[in-house]
């Protein structure tokens, strides 16, 4: 019994080293200015430093890796929570979004935030000043409510709507 226990430590352990040299590749999007939400819309600064905080990691092209990104296999994890934050929403490529999208995602952030459903628990775990206290809530959800109504009132209503 103790060889088999043995055995299968070594094995893991050779399996964990190996991993170790097949890692995800960083996000190396080039931020374009034209292309970030501030070129399209307005966001007080206080709104950005905490998107910044709280939501750029996962949902931008600016993530700041920590120093367990070169450990599988976490990394692997953290690039699929990264990839799938940037697939729902993309601070950094926002301006680009048709109206109906940009409209979209709005009312998710704002549905969100209210909800406490981000940024996600795990983030929040390991990056403690991620975590939006009272105000930050609500200055988030005053500039996403502003935002709602400007587009509601720049552009037509069906365009605010997905088309079939």
């Amino acid at each position: 019994m103790r060889k088999i226990l043995r055995i299968t430590l070594i094995v893991l352990l050779i399996a964990l080293i190996i991993i170790q040299f097949f890692r995800p590749q960083k996000n190396a999007e080039p931020e374009i200015a034209s292309n970030q939400i501030q070129a399209k819309y307005n966001v007080p600064e206080d709104v950005h430093k905490i998107l910044q905080v709280s939501c750029y990691d996962c949902h931008s092209n600016t993530t700041k890796y920590p120093w367990y990104w070169g450990v599988q296999p976490a990394a692997w994890f953290l690039n699929n929570h990264i990839q799938d934050g940037k697939r729902e929403l993309n601070f950094s490529t926002f301006s680009t979004y048709p109206a109906w999208r940009s409209y979209r995602k709005f009312k998710g952030i704002e549905r969100e935030v209210k909800s406490g459903d981000m940024p996600l628990f795990p983030y929040t775990l390991i990056h403690r000043n991620a975590v939006l206290n009272v105000d930050q809530k609500l200055a988030i959800e005053n500039w996403v409510a502003s935002s709602i109504k400007e587009m509601e009132s720049t552009y037509p209503a069906d365009s605010l709507k997905k088309k079939q």
